[in-house]
């Protein structure tokens, strides 16, 4: 249908659309005027009418946070969608949608929230239901401004709606720098997962190119809007694979107008240990298994008890006898967490000891009781039979010693499986210890025997594919009492550990009730380079449907031997949008020196920028979650060959692309993309 375009010397006639547009220019200007007030009288505000320091300090926090989600986006329109429906309810016949509410100062709403009950219609209104919308209007932009509209009639359900050109060339357009909000694009299968009930765990296959990532930013964003209060107190938590990849999406959630999100990796959330180790050893520690020889291994640390207690007091001697300290212990092991039982152990002989003194004709109280907890006799014997101990100390004598090792797996791993897991050369003690990735799982696990890991409202899980059972169990911990949206590809898992099945995945992350669904439909790649990539699927994920694409992208291929990257980067930026030059990991350097006569910079994790420019060279291996304009991929074989699931990684690679994809290889390209 057509795009009505700014005409500015067209009259300004009611019916012209340059009228229309200049009209709707207008509540525009007046929108952000009116949002400029109400965060101007949010600025105003004062905690100095809090009664004591504290409240102070806690209302400044959420004036501040009120200060900044009421700031402005210049470069992107306070609406983008308008519904005109019939009248029926207090609300007006004309909505504004857009990403945040706005109201004059009068409370007329001038935007409504696109997480507002009312907005659903925006995106699932359809000459077949429209939802009591009579027509919808979608608006194009430039920057900060209105240039276009366009109008779809719903209330004649005979009419049929041609694709949208303004909602295309939304999703088509190019881009630069961080993940950019998708709330004017939203399709109708992704908003049924945004607006997903708080308590549903949605699990989200989505093939390259389906908007997952947006959508389960999206879903935080909703579930904020319509469970404020309850999750402000828990929490939301996004955890990504990597934090070049945090730094890509780190401006979606506040665009929205959503500022107090914690954004980590997983390596964020457990602890940042990288010591080399074995794909094998890593993934052994990754297996489930695992959680049981843990908890053996903590609890193996409790000695029976051989000896009583003797408290003295004055002249007094009070006795608690072996086998009632022996009782004590064994009604304790294995009904609380390690470190309460510690507490609970002290108090209990603590109690014991006062009864002693009753039965003398004595009245102790409470004082007494913490007193006789806190003794050098009590602490002695707590000692003694249940141990002060961290996670480092249980992890390093369990990798360390042997035979306490085969105590504690039991018949769950095998003898080959323990000589696996031992240290070859074990670390003095859990001080110097070298931890690896796989480790942090495994001290999680203990921490959370010892003492109990709060858990949050909503986790959002990206690329959980990759995720090993050790941590899906990490990551379950912290939403235990909440929900989660789990996001990924089993298409692209390229660890060792990677899983096959996503009720797995739920059943490791404590959210069996799950309800796992699937994007198949791809509005970013170009059908042309999806297929080409889709080529790997029978390799790599034979359950999977091939993933389609709405775009053709004719002529977005191009594949040639013994190109230049050098040359193939001069002729992409002479066009508009981003450049991604995925390379092997071992060939970064020499790309980079290749490309040293243009301005670029090379992709590193630990980056939070990446100075602006429009040309990256990017590791194969930091590719996952990323899309640029433009990709040019180097040598597909050297990408496959580099490690075990090298086809997976391959298959990424080749499906960051959303306008062009440039294939250049020296070597035979992999016989599953020539089959």
């Amino acid at each position: 249908m057509p795009a009505h375009q700014l005409a500015p010397d067209i009259p300004a006639d009611p019916g012209d659309p340059a009228a229309v547009l200049a009209a709707e220019q207008h509540h525009l200007a007046e929108s952000r005027a009116a949002l400029t007030a109400m965060r101007a009288h949010a600025q105003s505000l004062s905690a100095d009418a809090a009664g004591d320091w504290v409240s102070q300090q806690i209302l400044q926090a959420l004036l501040d946070q009120r200060v900044a989600a009421l700031a402005d986006h210049p470069d992107t329109p306070l609406f983008f969608g308008r519904l005109d429906r019939e009248s029926g309810d207090d609300l007006p016949g004309t909505i504004y949608v857009g990403r945040r509410h706005v109201h004059d100062g009068h409370s007329k709403p001038l935007v409504i929230d696109w997480r507002a009950p009312v907005s659903r219609a925006f995106y699932q209104a359809s000459p077949a239901d429209p939802m009591g919308v009579v027509r919808r209007r979608r608006f194009g932009y430039h920057g900060g401004a209105l240039t276009a509209y366009e109008d779809e009639p719903l209330a004649d359900g005979d009419v049929e709606l041609g694709p949208s050109k303004i909602l295309t060339e939304e999703i088509e357009r190019p881009r630069t720098g961080p993940m950019r909000d998708i709330v004017a694009t939203i399709q109708p299968d992704q908003d049924e997962i945004v607006r997903s009930a708080l308590a549903q765990t949605v699990c989200v296959q989505g093939a390259p190119g389906t908007g997952k990532t947006a959508v389960g930013l999206h879903r935080a964003a909703y579930l904020l809007f319509t469970h404020r209060e309850r999750l402000s107190r828990s929490g939301v938590m996004i955890v990504g694979p990597n934090r070049a990849f945090l730094s890509y999406i780190s401006s979606v959630l506040p665009a929205l107008g959503e500022v107090k999100v914690d954004q980590t990796t997983v390596a964020g959330l457990l602890g940042e240990h990288a010591a080399p180790e074995e794909p094998l050893v890593a993934a052994l520690k990754g297996d489930a298994r695992m959680a049981a020889v843990l908890e053996r291994a903590l609890w193996l640390h409790i000695v029976k008890p051989e000896e009583g207690l003797v408290f003295t007091k004055g002249a007094y001697r009070y006795r608690v006898a072996d086998h009632e300290v022996r009782e004590i212990v064994a009604s304790l092991r294995g009904t609380t967490r390690y470190l309460p039982g510690r507490a609970a152990l002290a108090q209990r002989l603590a109690h014991m000891v006062l009864v002693r003194m009753e039965q003398r004709g004595e009245s102790p109280d409470d004082r007494v009781q913490d007193a006789v907890a806190r003794s050098k006799p009590v602490k002695q014997l707590v000692d003694a039979v249940w141990p002060r101990l961290t996670p480092e100390q249980v992890l390093h004598r369990l990798l360390a010693e042997p035979d306490f090792l085969a105590r504690a797996a039991k018949s769950d791993l095998s003898p080959e499986e323990q000589e696996m897991l031992l240290w070859r050369k074990p670390y003095r003690s859990h001080k110097s210890a070298k931890w690896s990735a796989a480790d942090a799982a495994l001290l999680d696990e203990l921490r959370d025997l010892m003492e109990r890991t709060p858990s949050l409202g909503h986790l959002v899980v990206d690329e959980a594919q990759d995720l090993s059972e050790m941590q899906l169990r990490a990551l379950g911990r912290r939403c235990r009492n909440g929900s989660a949206t789990v996001l990924g590809d089993l298409a692209q898992g390229t660890t060792p550990w990677s899983t096959s099945s996503w009720e797995t995945v739920l059943e490791h992350l404590g959210q069996r009730e799950g309800e796992v669904t699937e994007l198949t439909l791809g509005f970013r790649v170009p059908r042309e380079v999806l297929d080409f990539a889709a080529r790997l699927l029978p390799s790599i994920a034979p359950g999977l449907a091939a993933p389609r694409s709405l775009r053709p992208g004719a002529g977005s291929l191009t594949v040639s031997r013994g190109g230049d990257p050098a040359a193939a980067a001069a002729r992409l930026l002479t066009q508009e949008g981003s450049i991604g030059v995925i390379v092997p990991d071992a060939r970064v350097a020499e790309v980079s020196t290749a490309l040293s006569g243009l301005p670029h910079a090379v992709l590193d994790p630990d980056a939070a920028e990446d100075g602006g420019h429009r040309l990256l060279v990017v590791p194969a291996t930091l590719a996952k979650g990323l899309e640029y304009d433009h990709v040019i991929v180097v040598e597909p074989a050297d990408i496959v060959a580099a490690e075990p699931r090298g086809l997976a990684r391959l298959y990424v690679v080749l499906t960051r692309a959303v306008t062009s994809l440039t294939v250049l290889h020296d070597q035979p390209l992999p016989a599953e993309l020539t089959g």
